[in-house]
C-alpha cells in the first residue's frame, strides 16, 4: 500500500496515508469508539482535511477496537448534558456524519463487531461497506427514546427500500453479518478480522483509476439519486462535461492506445 504516514486529529481520530488511499481511523478504544462531542469534532476536522486533499483518491473508514467499529453516540456524555447543551452539541455531532457523507472521493467502511446507531450511520455514509463475520449492525435509537439522527432514516431506505428500513428502525433490532449482507445493509462479507485488509485492497483497485473520473462519477451517483430519469441524465451529462476535457481523459485515452498504465495528472 506504500509508506504509511499518520496525522492525528485530536485524541480519538487519525488519518493514515497509503499512497493515494487515505484511512480515516476511529481510535477511541476505551469507549468502543462511542462518538463524544470531542470525537465528533475530530471526525469533522479530519473530513475537512481529506476533502481538501486532491491527492486522495479513496478513503477507508476503519476502527482500532478489536470488537467494535463504533457503538454510536456517547450516551454517558449525552446523559450529562442539559437540554440547552444538547441543542448546542447537535451541529457538532451532525457535522461528523455529513463530513463523511460529503467526502468527494469514493469511501469504504471496514466494519467488524458492533456498528450500532451512529456507528452504523457512519458506515452508511460511505459508498461501500465491507463487513467481517463478526459484524453486528443496527439502528436501535427508538429503544432509547430518540431516532436515528446521523442520516439513518434517509440513508437506510436508499439502500434497502422504505418498508425494510421502516421495519429495522421501528423494531430497533440488531442484525448479524449474514443477514445484514443478505438484506443489502453491507456490500461485501469477508472472513473474521479481514475487513480492513479487504477494504484497503478494494480501495487500492479503485484508486488505480482516474481521480477526476472517480470524483465526477460519485457526484453523478449522489446528485442523480432520487431524480426522475430525464433529470438524472442531465446530472450525468454535467458530470461528463466536467471530465471530458480534463488532463485525466487525455492521459487515459493515450495510455489505452499506447497499451501502458496511465499516469493520472488528477486534473
Amino acid at each position: 500500500m506504500g509508506t504509511e504516514d499518520e496525522r492525528r486529529f485530536g485524541e480519538f481520530v487519525a488519518v493514515r496515508r497509503h499512497g493515494h488511499v487515505a484511512e480515516l481511523v476511529l481510535d477511541r478504544p476505551k469507549a468502543m469508539n462511542a462518538v463524544s462531542t470531542e470525537m465528533a469534532r475530530s471526525i469533522g476536522a479530519a473530513c475537512a482535511a481529506l476533502g481538501a486533499d486532491r491527492d486522495v483518491r479513496v478513503t477507508v473508514l476503519t476502527s482500532t477496537h478489536a470488537r467494535a467499529f463504533c457503538v454510536g453516540a456517547d450516551l454517558k456524555e449525552r446523559n450529562s448534558l442539559s437540554d440547552a447543551e444538547l441543542v448546542r452539541q447537535r451541529p457538532t455531532a451532525r457535522a461528523a456524519y455529513t463530513g463523511v457523507l460529503e467526502l468527494p472521493m469514493p469511501t469504504i467502511a471496514a466494519v467488524h463487531g458492533f456498528a450500532l446507531g451512529g456507528g452504523f450511520e457512519l458506515a452508511l455514509s460511505c459508498d461501500l461497506i465491507v463487513a467481517d463475520a463478526t459484524a453486528v449492525v443496527g439502528l436501535p435509537e427508538v429503544s432509547v427514546g430518540v431516532i436515528p439522527g446521523g442520516g439513518g432514516t434517509q440513508l437506510l431506505p436508499r439502500r434497502v427500500g422504505a418498508a425494510r428500513a421502516a421495519e429495522l428502525i421501528f423494531t430497533a433490532r440488531r442484525l448479524e453479518a449474514p443477514e445484514a449482507h443478505a438484506l443489502g445493509l453491507v456490500d461485501q462479507l469477508v472472513g473474521e478480522a479481514a475487513d480492513r485488509d479487504e477494504a484497503l485492497a478494494l480501495a487500492s483497485r479503485i484508486a488505480a483509476n482516474s481521480p477526476v473520473g472517480l470524483r465526477a462519477a460519485k457526484r453523478a451517483l449522489r446528485l442523480g439519486h432520487g431524480l426522475d430519469l430525464r433529470a438524472g441524465l442531465e446530472v450525468e451529462d454535467a458530470a461528463w462535461r466536467s471530465v471530458a476535457f480534463s488532463g485525466d481523459r487525455t492521459e487515459g485515452v493515450a495510455a489505452f492506445n499506447e497499451k501502458r498504465k496511465p499516469e493520472w495528472p488528477g486534473e
